[in-house]
């Protein structure tokens, strides 16, 4: 076993499984709509299903899931031959990758397994002023997504990778 595989397939597949407990977790014990307080009114947990993309950006019309669907398993793809050209020596871009591919994967399921939509359920602002509704796999893709920023964007110098 590679130092990427060690890094890549725990990270993603904690990710996954994470995402899935934590959403079948909300819609067990959360009404829809309804804010329930984790610190204070900053932190709540609020029910909701996006069935747009990402920040509720509408994709697609009626035909949104399946767009969003294939979408995810393109972003996928790319993140697997992202993975394979990444060099083992190269840690932050395969836990990026690791985190934005457990993420993609987490919402996929839910968008798969319901027409209702991705599960969100972190709610975070001040009075009126709020975040979009997000979840654990929303978190896995921004971080993944900031590391893989500075690991193949111009912070982070020449993209290193192999073949």
């Amino acid at each position: 076993m590679t130092s990427k595989t060690r890094w890549f397939w725990p990270l993603a597949i904690a990710l996954l499984l994470t995402d899935c407990a934590t959403k079948r977790a909300v819609e067990s014990r959360l009404d829809v709509g309804v804010p329930r307080p984790v610190v204070g009114e900053t932190v709540r947990f609020t029910l909701s299903y996006n069935r747009d993309a990402a920040m509720g950006i509408p994709v697609g019309g009626d035909s949104r899931r399946l767009v969003l669907s294939a979408l995810s398993v393109a972003a996928l793809i790319v993140l697997g031959v992202l993975y394979h050209r990444t060099r083992p020596a190269d840690r932050l871009r395969v836990i990026g990758v690791a985190l934005v591919a457990g993420g993609a994967l987490g919402n996929l399921v839910d968008r798969v397994r319901s027409s209702a939509g991705v599960v969100d359920f972190i709610d975070v602002g001040v009075a009126n002023v709020r975040f979009w509704t997000f979840n654990v796999a929303d978190m896995g893709i921004t971080i993944g997504a900031i590391l893989l920023m500075l690991t193949l964007g111009r912070w982070g110098g020449a993209a290193r990778t192999t073949g």
